[in-house]
Protein backbone atom coordinates (compact mmCIF):
# COMPACT_ATOMS: atom_id res chain seq x y z
CA UNK A 1 0.00 0.00 0.00
CA UNK A 2 1.28 3.32 -0.93
CA UNK A 3 0.10 7.27 -0.03
CA UNK A 4 0.64 9.99 -2.03
CA UNK A 5 -0.44 13.25 -0.20
CA UNK A 6 -0.49 16.42 -1.93
CA UNK A 7 -2.39 19.86 -2.11
CA UNK A 8 -0.72 22.01 1.01
CA UNK A 9 0.49 25.58 0.14
CA UNK A 10 0.64 29.36 1.44
CA UNK A 11 -2.95 30.37 2.35
CA UNK A 12 -3.88 33.56 4.11
CA UNK A 13 -5.42 33.33 7.02
CA UNK A 14 -9.56 32.62 6.68
CA UNK A 15 -8.43 30.90 3.16
CA UNK A 16 -9.51 27.50 2.28
CA UNK A 17 -7.21 24.66 0.87
CA UNK A 18 -8.24 20.96 0.12
CA UNK A 19 -5.46 18.61 0.36
CA UNK A 20 -5.58 15.10 -1.57
CA UNK A 21 -4.61 11.46 -0.36
CA UNK A 22 -3.74 9.02 -3.53
CA UNK A 23 -3.93 5.32 -1.82
CA UNK A 24 -3.14 2.25 -3.80
CA UNK A 25 -1.61 -1.04 -3.97
CA UNK A 26 -4.82 -2.62 -1.55
CA UNK A 27 -8.29 -4.52 -2.15
CA UNK A 28 -10.00 -5.00 0.68
CA UNK A 29 -13.54 -3.32 1.34
CA UNK A 30 -13.29 -2.20 4.89
CA UNK A 31 -10.55 0.81 5.90
CA UNK A 32 -9.29 3.32 8.33
CA UNK A 33 -8.17 6.66 6.82
CA UNK A 34 -6.97 9.25 8.60
CA UNK A 35 -5.13 13.11 8.51
CA UNK A 36 -3.01 13.91 11.09
CA UNK A 37 -0.32 17.09 11.12
CA UNK A 38 3.02 17.65 13.18
CA UNK A 39 4.09 21.28 14.08
CA UNK A 40 7.49 22.23 14.35
CA UNK A 41 8.50 21.16 17.65
CA UNK A 42 5.17 19.61 18.60
CA UNK A 43 3.80 15.61 18.38
CA UNK A 44 1.89 14.54 15.46
CA UNK A 45 -1.65 15.40 16.54
CA UNK A 46 -4.80 13.52 14.57
CA UNK A 47 -6.88 15.71 12.79
CA UNK A 48 -9.59 13.37 10.64
CA UNK A 49 -10.49 9.87 10.16
CA UNK A 50 -12.88 8.13 8.20
CA UNK A 51 -14.30 4.70 8.68
CA UNK A 52 -15.60 2.83 5.86
CA UNK A 53 -17.82 0.33 7.40
CA UNK A 54 -20.17 2.91 8.77
CA UNK A 55 -18.93 5.77 7.13
CA UNK A 56 -18.49 7.38 10.41
CA UNK A 57 -16.34 10.61 10.85
CA UNK A 58 -14.52 12.01 13.98
CA UNK A 59 -12.47 15.63 14.08
CA UNK A 60 -10.38 16.97 16.82
CA UNK A 61 -12.38 19.54 18.29
CA UNK A 62 -10.13 22.13 16.80
CA UNK A 63 -11.36 21.40 13.68
CA UNK A 64 -14.76 20.84 13.99
CA UNK A 65 -16.73 23.22 11.52
CA UNK A 66 -14.14 24.02 9.67
CA UNK A 67 -12.35 20.66 8.23
CA UNK A 68 -14.21 17.91 5.89
CA UNK A 69 -12.75 14.82 5.34
CA UNK A 70 -14.29 12.43 2.39
CA UNK A 71 -14.61 8.76 1.69
CA UNK A 72 -12.51 7.21 -1.00
CA UNK A 73 -13.32 7.98 -4.30
CA UNK A 74 -13.57 5.59 -7.01
CA UNK A 75 -9.82 7.08 -7.90
CA UNK A 76 -8.87 6.00 -4.46
CA UNK A 77 -8.74 9.75 -3.21
CA UNK A 78 -9.87 10.38 -0.04
CA UNK A 79 -9.72 14.69 0.37
CA UNK A 80 -9.39 16.90 3.59
CA UNK A 81 -11.48 20.05 2.85
CA UNK A 82 -10.12 22.96 5.09
CA UNK A 83 -11.70 26.22 5.31
CA UNK A 84 -11.61 29.02 7.84
CA UNK A 85 -7.82 28.47 8.20
CA UNK A 86 -5.86 29.90 11.35
CA UNK A 87 -2.51 30.31 11.55
CA UNK A 88 -2.36 28.01 14.19
CA UNK A 89 -3.28 24.96 11.49
CA UNK A 90 0.07 25.51 10.04
CA UNK A 91 1.38 22.67 10.22
CA UNK A 92 2.90 19.08 7.92
CA UNK A 93 -0.38 17.21 7.17
CA UNK A 94 0.04 13.28 6.50
CA UNK A 95 -2.70 11.21 5.34
CA UNK A 96 -2.71 7.46 6.98
CA UNK A 97 -4.24 3.90 6.26
CA UNK A 98 -5.38 0.77 7.39
CA UNK A 99 -7.02 -1.59 5.15
CA UNK A 100 -9.35 -4.48 6.27
CA UNK A 101 -9.94 -2.14 9.53
CA UNK A 102 -12.63 -0.62 11.01
CA UNK A 103 -12.49 1.92 13.89
CA UNK A 104 -14.90 4.69 15.35
CA UNK A 105 -14.70 7.53 17.44
CA UNK A 106 -11.24 8.88 18.87
CA UNK A 107 -9.37 5.50 18.04
CA UNK A 108 -9.75 7.51 14.59
CA UNK A 109 -7.18 9.97 15.84
CA UNK A 110 -5.12 7.89 17.32
CA UNK A 111 -1.35 7.18 14.83
CA UNK A 112 -1.15 3.59 16.27
CA UNK A 113 -3.84 2.69 14.37
CA UNK A 114 -2.96 2.91 11.24
CA UNK A 115 0.17 0.95 9.59
CA UNK A 116 0.57 3.23 6.39
CA UNK A 117 1.61 6.74 5.88
CA UNK A 118 1.54 9.53 3.11
CA UNK A 119 4.88 11.70 2.60
CA UNK A 120 3.16 14.60 3.80
CA UNK A 121 2.49 18.06 2.43
CA UNK A 122 3.43 21.72 4.18
CA UNK A 123 0.28 24.01 5.02
CA UNK A 124 1.30 27.42 6.26
CA UNK A 125 -1.39 29.72 7.37
CA UNK A 126 -0.12 33.63 7.18
CA UNK A 127 -1.89 35.92 10.14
Amino acid sequence: VQLQASGGGLVQAGGSLRLSCVVSGFTFDDYAIGWFRQAPGKEREGVSGFSSRDGSTYYTNSVKGRFAISSLNARNTVYLQMNSLKPEDTAVYYCAFRPSRWYSGSVLLLPSSYNYWGQGTQVTVSS
